[in-house]
């Protein structure tokens, strides 16, 4: 039977995206393929439990959750992965997969939510950007940028204009947490009229960098 290797599944609420605010189970897949500068989960790039799938569905429904992320790490880095969204889906909840945007997502489920990176020059990984998945989103799904300064900002910027984003669905702007101020981003928000939404980490004001939270 399939299987994934976890590093951790965690009721909590939801610190970014359009459902931030809202308690959700988190399924947390090991390992990733990139190194972000900024990266506040490294614990999840190794180590884990390997799990059968239908054991994870099952720790999922004892929550009786509304809401399901499917986080990592890089959580398409599992083959598996496709397997456990379709799985969680037909249990007839939000599912959501947290992505890097580095790896193909034809074959996500279309029930899924898809919350995708572009990875801006001060992530350190703006080379593995898969642009191709651009095209792939649906409009239900979301497009984030982590803007860790005013140059991630303008680069930001150009690539809505470029692939004409706004278009294709949900902008997300997030400052770094701890780096850049979060009233600089809305500022430059505000006086661009960008049409997209600025998140913070919710979870991390009300927990700071606790792990599994």
């Amino acid at each position: 039977m399939a299987e994934c290797r976890i590093t951790e599944i965690f009721y909590s609420l939801q610190g970014e995206t359009r459902t931030v605010g809202l308690p959700t189970v988190f399924v947390r897949l090991t390992g990733c393929p990139l190194r972000c500068g900024y990266c506040d989960t490294a614990y999840a790039f190794q180590g884990g439990s390997k799990m059968q799938i239908a054991d994870i569905v099952e720790q999922v429904q004892a929550y009786n959750p509304r809401y399901v992320t499917v986080t990592g790490g890089e959580p398409l880095a599992q083959q598996s992965c496709y397997e456990l969204l379709s799985r969680l889906c037909d249990f007839d909840v939000e599912v959501s997969l947290e992505t890097s945007g580095a790896i193909d997502i034809s074959e996500v489920d279309p029930r899924v939510v898809i919350v995708m990176d572009l990875k801006t020059p001060a992530s350190g990984e703006e080379s593995k950007n898969k642009y191709d998945n651009i095209e792939k989103l649906k409009p239900q799904d979301q497009l984030k940028f982590v803007i860790c300064n005013r140059e991630d900002y303008d680069w930001a910027c150009l690539k809505m204009s470029e692939y004409q984003l706004k278009d294709k669905c949900e902008i997300l702007f997030s400052p770094i947490h701890g780096e850049l101020k979060p009233a600089d981003l809305a500022d430059w928000v505000i006086s661009d009229n960008l049409p997209v939404r600025m998140q913070i980490q919710m979870h991390k004001y009300l927990w700071g960098d606790e792990q599994g939270r």
